[in-house]
């Protein structure tokens, strides 16, 4: 079973690094409908798995000075506190409205997804809109704390609110997860809820998947791979969603 989830976590970490995304919402889908794991339980293990890949990602990032450190650092400002109060509310949360919480986030993930890729226009946003970027942060940090995602979504959109192109939006988006995504493990952590064996597992994979992804995309055309896997991510966490509440 072990050599499953390591090739599970490997195929996940190679998708997650190519679409610029933390991967923990796949996870999380996964440790819910397909391993059954409680949904606190699975949003610990979501964050323990995705958190090592995550560096891989933002280390690489930096070595290229993609990352924009002033406007991640001011995103941060927010995320952070957001994360925390979200974790400090997950254990107060009834079991029943927390796997609805759990099912809503992937599927508004998953719409969020289709939507950017089918109705979305080309629109350079407008530079200025800061406010917006931080109310984007705290929205991450609170997916982190409450539902173990990594909150990619929020953050890529509020850095491409300020005007950021994709490429170092995504470098950025990285570097604040690492930060939003530590918070919210420690204190998961705290709380216990890991399911190890499960965990350490997709764990290993993910990290070779990150490890081994940035040689294998060299060969592959980045334009047609989000056109064909992003609509299949989006499609996978609203089936995911659905099958926790039906």
């Amino acid at each position: 079973m072990w050599l499953g989830l390591v090739l599970i976590g490997f195929l996940v970490g190679i998708l997650v690094l190519s679409t610029d995304g933390g991967g923990a919402a796949i996870y999380l889908g996964l440790l819910t409908s397909v391993f059954g794991l409680a949904p606190a339980v699975a949003a610990s293990t979501s964050l323990f798995t995705a958190f090592p890949s995550l560096v891989v990602g933002a280390y690489g990032h930096y070595r290229t000075g993609q990352i924009h450190f002033r406007v991640g650092n001011q995103m941060l400002l927010t995320a952070i506190p957001a994360t925390i109060v979200g974790a400090l509310l997950a254990p107060y949360i009834p079991g029943k409205l927390y796997t609805w919480l759990v099912a809503l986030i992937l599927m508004g993930l998953g719409l969020q997804i289709l939507i950017k890729r089918f109705l979305s226009h080309n629109d350079r946003p407008a530079p200025h809109q800061r406010a917006q970027a931080t109310i984007y942060g705290a929205l991450s940090g609170i997916m982190v704390g409450v539902a173990g995602l990594s909150g990619g979504g929020p953050i890529i959109a509020g850095l491409l609110v300020l005007g950021i192109d994709m490429l170092p939006a995504a470098a950025t988006s990285a570097y604040v997860l690492v930060g939003t995504s530590l918070v919210g493990l420690l204190f998961h952590l705290s709380a216990n809820n890991i399911d190890w064996s499960v965990g350490l597992s997709l764990m290993i994979g993910a990290v070779l998947g990150a490890l081994c992804a940035p040689r294998l995309l060299m060969h592959i055309d980045p334009q047609k791979l989000n056109q064909y896997v992003k609509p299949f991510m989006g499609l996978l966490l609203i089936v995911m969603g659905l099958r926790m509440i039906v």
